[in-house]
C-alpha cells in the first residue's frame, strides 16, 4: 500500500474570491487574510503552502518571511527566480529564511513562461534559453549554500571568490521544486532538483510525463519525488460539488473567456500552458477532461486550470490514480482559499488516510456535537 499522499495549500496573494470573473465576494491581497489561511492550514495538518509569484501577486519572499513568524509547523514553498535576481544574493536570502523558519523552507524554481511579463523584469532570453540560465544559476546557488567558495564562469554568470557566511538550517541547503512540459524543463529538473511537479493532467498525461522526467533523471544517476497542482471542489455529495464547481463560473462572461484565451495563446511559450489550454479550448461544454477533472478554472486563470470535483471518496480514488503514476504530493486551492481548506481538511482528508490536526471533540465532552457516542455523552439542556 503507497504511502498516504503529502497535502500542500496555496495563499492566493494575488486575491481570491467566490467567483471567478467577478468582483462580488472578492478578497483583496492582504497579509491580514493570507495569515488567516497559513494559520488555518497550519492548524488543520496541511504540509505546507505554495506561494506564487508574477507581477500581480504580493512579493513571495518578505511575505513567508512574515508568515513564518506566525506559524508553527508550516512549510513554504517560495518562488527562486533565475534572471531576476542574482545567485550570490538569492543564497542569502534562502539560508536567512531557512534560519528564520527554523528550517521549514523550499525553493520553487520559476523560470517563467510569459515573456511579457519577464520584459518588465528585464528578461529578454528565448524559452530554452532561459533554462540554460537557470541551469547556471542553480549550480552557484548550490555550490554557494553547500559552503563551497565559488569560482563560476559561464555564458550568463561569472563568480569569483563567491562565499555564503551564514548557513541555513537544511543542509546542504533548502529542497528545489520545480515545474515544467518542455523538454528544457524536465531536463533541469532531472539536473538539479529535487522535486518534478505538473499541473493537473488527466492522469494518463500526468503518467507520461512522470516517466519522461524519471527517464531523464535516471540517465544522470539521480531520483526526482514527484508532485501535482490541482483546485479541489469537494462536498458531500457529487451534485454538491458539480453544483459548486458551476457556480464558480456562473459570472464568467463569454467575452472574458476569450479575452484570457488569447492572452495566453498571444503572451506566453510555456508548453505546460499550452497544455493547459488544450484541455478544453475555451469551450464551456468541454469542461469534464477526466473522470471528476474538471478543466473549468482554467477558463480564465492562467497556469493550474483544472479542478477535482466530486464526493471525498471518488476524489481519492482519483489522487490514487495519480499516485499510481508516481505522483507523492500535492498542491491544492479552492475559492475562497479559507473555507475550501478546511472543507479538504474535514472532508478530504479522512478519506485519504490523512489526520487533521483539529481532532474530534472528546467523548466525555457532553455537547450538541458528541451526543451519543458510545453512550457517555449526554446532550446538555438547554
Amino acid at each position: 500500500m503507497s504511502e498516504p499522499i503529502k497535502f500542500f495549500w496555496f495563499i492566493p496573494t494575488h486575491g481570491d474570491g467566490s467567483y471567478l470573473g467577478s468582483t462580488i465576494g472578492e478578497r483583496q491581497p492582504d497579509f491580514r487574510y493570507f495569515k488567516e489561511i497559513a494559520q488555518a492550514v497550519d492548524r488543520l495538518g496541511f504540509e505546507g503552502v505554495l506561494l506564487p509569484t508574477g507581477q500581480n501577486c504580493e512579493e513571495s519572499w518578505i511575505t513567508a518571511t512574515g508568515l513564518a513568524t506566525v506559524t508553527e509547523r508550516l512549510k513554504f514553498l517560495v518562488a527562486l527566480r533565475p534572471g531576476v535576481t542574482l545567485p550570490s544574493f538569492a543564497a542569502r536570502q534562502t539560508a536567512a529564511l531557512d534560519r528564520l523558519s527554523h528550517g521549514r523552507l523550499l525553493l520553487n524554481v520559476v523560470v517563467g513562461g510569459n515573456p511579457v511579463e519577464l520584459a518588465g523584469d528585464g528578461v529578454f532570453l528565448p524559452h530554452d534559453e532561459r533554462y540554460s540560465q537557470a541551469a547556471e544559476f542553480l549550480t552557484i546557488w548550490r555550490q554557494l549554500l553547500s559552503g563551497e567558495t565559488v569560482d563560476f564562469a559561464g555564458k550568463h554568470y561569472r563568480v569569483e571568490g563567491g562565499r555564503l557566511d551564514h548557513p541555513p538550517v537544511q543542509r546542504p541547503y533548502p529542497p528545489l521544486y520545480l515545474g515544467g512540459s518542455s523538454e528544457a524543463g524536465i531536463d533541469l529538473a532531472a539536473d538539479q532538483c529535487d522535486t518534478f511537479l505538473t499541473w493537473g493532467e488527466p492522469p494518463a498525461a500526468v503518467a507520461q510525463k512522470v516517466a519522461a522526467a524519471r527517464r531523464s533523471a535516471e540517465a544522470k544517476g539521480r531520483r526526482l519525488n514527484y508532485g501535482i497542482r490541482l483546485h479541489f471542489i469537494v462536498r458531500e455529495t457529487e451534485a454538491e460539488a458539480w453544483a459548486a464547481a458551476d457556480r464558480l463560473i456562473s459570472k464568467v462572461s463569454d467575452a472574458q473567456i476569450e479575452a484570457a484565451q488569447a492572452r495566453f495563446t498571444r503572451e506566453m511559450d510555456s508548453v505546460g500552458q499550452r497544455r493547459m489550454a488544450e484541455l478544453h479550448t475555451g469551450r464551456r461544454d468541454q469542461l469534464v477532461v477526466s473522470p471528476n477533472l474538471w478543466a473549468g478554472v482554467g477558463l480564465v486563470r492562467g497556469g493550474a486550470g483544472t479542478a477535482l470535483v466530486g464526493t471525498p471518496e471518488q476524489i481519492a480514488e482519483r489522487l490514487a490514480e495519480y499516485q499510481e503514476a508516481g505522483i507523492s504530493m500535492v498542491i491544492g486551492s479552492g475559492y475562497p482559499h479559507l473555507e475550501e481548506a478546511y472543507r479538504v481538511a474535514e472532508l478530504l482528508f479522512p478519506a485519504l488516510g490523512l489526520q487533521a490536526s483539529n481532532k474530534t471533540l472528546s467523548e466525555k465532552i457532553a455537547n450538541e456535537f458528541t451526543v451519543g457516542h458510545h453512550g457517555r455523552a449526554q446532550l446538555a439542556a438547554e
